[in-house]
């Protein structure tokens, strides 16, 4: 009985961070839904970080970028953030993490594809433009990911429609129960 109760507790002590780190990056519920662009950056005054922001801050381009279906993940001083709303440290660090991410005090801008891959990463000055034409050079292989992960929602979508509104549906009854087997 020691035996098994040492067994399982070493079993859930070396198992137990691997399935927490599986799913718990913020990245995870972007999935199939929107293309994260992700800038890591050493402190809130580094050029590259000062030059895009002043980018995303045009309209034409803010419109370019909701248009791509894209969100913004900033890790600035390790304080990170999603579309200017904080992240705590443990999905700063999952974002991180997830990312997998070699030692550097460059900064880092990583675009995601829908399908959770990297598509660009670049530890230079990059423009918004160039970002863009990126997005637009994705393989339509990315935009039938979409449709798979999207098409569930769509078909559910009319059968709740079918029910009649304020009324719930009430399971259908059967004929008659299941005869039991003689022995």
């Amino acid at each position: 009985m020691l035996i098994r109760s040492l067994t399982l507790a070493t079993l859930l002590a070396i198992a137990g961070p691997l399935f927490a780190a599986d799913g718990d990056s913020p990245l995870d519920m972007d999935k199939g839904r929107a293309r994260p662009l992700i800038v890591i950056a050493p402190s809130t005054v580094d050029p590259t970080w000062v030059s895009l922001k002043k980018s995303l801050d045009e309209p034409a381009n803010r419109k370019g970028f909701t248009d791509r279906n894209m969100v913004l993940y900033t890790v600035l001083n390790l304080m990170g953030q999603r579309d200017g709303k904080d992240l705590g440290p443990q999905d700063t660090a999952a974002l991180i993490r997830s990312l997998k991410l070699g030692a550097g005090a460059k900064t880092k801008v990583i675009l995601v594809g829908k399908d959770g891959e990297k598509k660009l990463e670049q530890s230079d000055a990059i423009k918004l433009e160039e970002i863009f034409s990126a997005v637009d050079q994705l393989p339509a292989a990315e935009k039938e990911f979409t449709a798979t992960v999207a098409a569930p929602v769509a078909e559910a979508e009319p059968a709740a429609k079918g029910a009649k509104a304020g009324k719930s549906s009430k399971p259908a009854k059967s004929a008659k129960p299941p005869e039991m087997p003689d022995d």
